[in-house]
């Protein structure tokens, strides 16, 4: 309720343990339409849960499990990969960088589309023709780039319009770019930073203000605040102290300068400057920009071939790599 139409925000699907099963980006397009983009990997997980609960399979709350969510009767959802919803189908091509705005621009298209996509603000969304083609195009990404756009096109019309936007000098790359980017960013990876293993929610992922407690009520709630009043680490980056040691792995351990375990390695990936930077789940007490670490990289293939008391002069033992730990997002370049 708080979005315009043409305004759209981050958000997440919570499990009734308070757990993502996804986050999201929610756009509303039009008074009554909104359209929600999920991770792919996870759209099937999604679409059931999001369908179960409409006509109340799923149970919404814990502690009174007879409920069902309010208003769901004056819902109709679609699923926009269905061959049956026709021309709304969908699919994302993200455009991302400094000049991406050029590159949209340089589709062929009347002054008035154009002006909609100049005149875009972050998190704003508008139905656009450009190149010939029917899109939904958004100041929106997943790389920490400011100036980024994920435009959603026809299936059939995506093939044609990816070599276009080639063609006017756009760069194509997989989502291992992506990955790294966002890992630089600070941004959350559903299976890494939220959920996963690790059963992060977004307060774990440092996005704690994503989730709004002052909601009356919201799927998951009772449980995400019992997990706040214990909560006791946090997902923040790091980056190594040197360029050419070996690369840390998710679930590698963060120790502090005794050999005390503060956190574990989430994610990583090599920056813009060389050095191997991640993200880590870490003790509230070690997550502070500046503070050093060390990391055993590569722990899973690790192997201690005698006890420590009794090595000798020749032997080889596992030796973690100096770290520090960066702030959540970094500082924006004046």
């Amino acid at each position: 309720s708080k979005l315009a139409p043409g305004e759209a925000h981050y958000s997440y699907l919570l499990g009734v343990d308070g757990i993502p099963i996804d986050d999201i980006f929610v756009y509303r397009l039009e008074t009554d339409y909104f359209m929600v983009v999920v991770n792919a990997a996870n759209n099937d997980k999604d679409w059931a849960w999001v369908a179960g609960l409409q006509r109340g399979e799923w149970q919404a709350d814990r502690d009174r499990p007879h409920i069902t969510l309010p208003g769901r009767d004056r819902v109709t959802i679609r699923d926009l990969r269905d061959p049956a919803v026709g021309d709304e189908r969908r699919v994302d091509i993200a455009l991302q960088g400094p000049r991406s705005r050029d590159i949209l621009l340089s589709l062929h298209g009347d002054d008035e589309n154009k002006a909609r996509i100049k005149a875009l603000p972050w998190a704003g969304v508008a139905r656009v023709t450009l190149g010939g083609y029917d899109l939904v195009v958004s100041r929106t990404g997943y790389t920490g780039e400011r100036v980024a756009f994920e435009i959603f096109v026809h299936p059939d019309q995506a093939p044609a319009l990816f070599k276009d936007l080639a063609e006017g000098s756009a760069t194509p790359c997989g989502l291992a770019a992506r990955d790294s980017l966002r890992t630089e960013a600070g941004l959350p990876l559903y299976g890494h930073e939220l959920a996963g293993d690790l059963g992060l929610n977004p307060a774990d992922a440092g996005f704690a203000g994503y989730a709004k407690l002052w909601k009356p009520f919201f799927i998951g709630k009772a449980a995400y605040i019992a997990h706040e009043q214990q909560r006791d680490a946090v997902v923040t980056r790091f980056r190594m102290d040197s360029k050419g040691v070996r690369a840390p792995h998710p679930g590698d351990p963060v120790v502090d300068g005794r050999g005390r375990v503060v956190g574990t390695v989430t994610s990583c990936s090599i920056d813009s400057e060389g050095y191997s930077l991640g993200q880590a789940y870490l003790k509230l007490s070690h997550a502070t920009d500046g503070t050093p670490v060390h990391i055993y990289c590569g722990a899973e293939k690790a192997t201690l071939k005698k006890p420590l008391g009794d090595l000798t002069i020749g032997d080889k033992t596992v030796v973690p790599t100096p770290a520090t730990v960066l702030s959540h997002f970094p500082r924006r370049k004046k």
